[in-house]
């Protein structure tokens, strides 16, 4: 169990970092950006699902 665990944070790690590296790279305000990128460290599982449905576009 523990190798699957360690296998699904990576991935989720790896998914979070990609989005913050998205919506700094957006047009979206200072404001935006901040609070996208609290709310993916914050909550990264279902905020990277929000921020996939609702978050800035490039």
């Amino acid at each position: 169990m523990g190798i699957e665990v360690g296998l699904l944070g990576l991935i989720l790690l790896v998914l979070v970092v990609y989005a913050i590296i998205k919506t700094v790279g957006s047009s979206a305000s200072a404001m935006g950006k901040a609070i996208w990128i609290v709310v993916l460290l914050v909550f990264p599982f279902v905020g990277f699902i929000a921020w996939l449905i609702f978050g800035p576009r490039s």
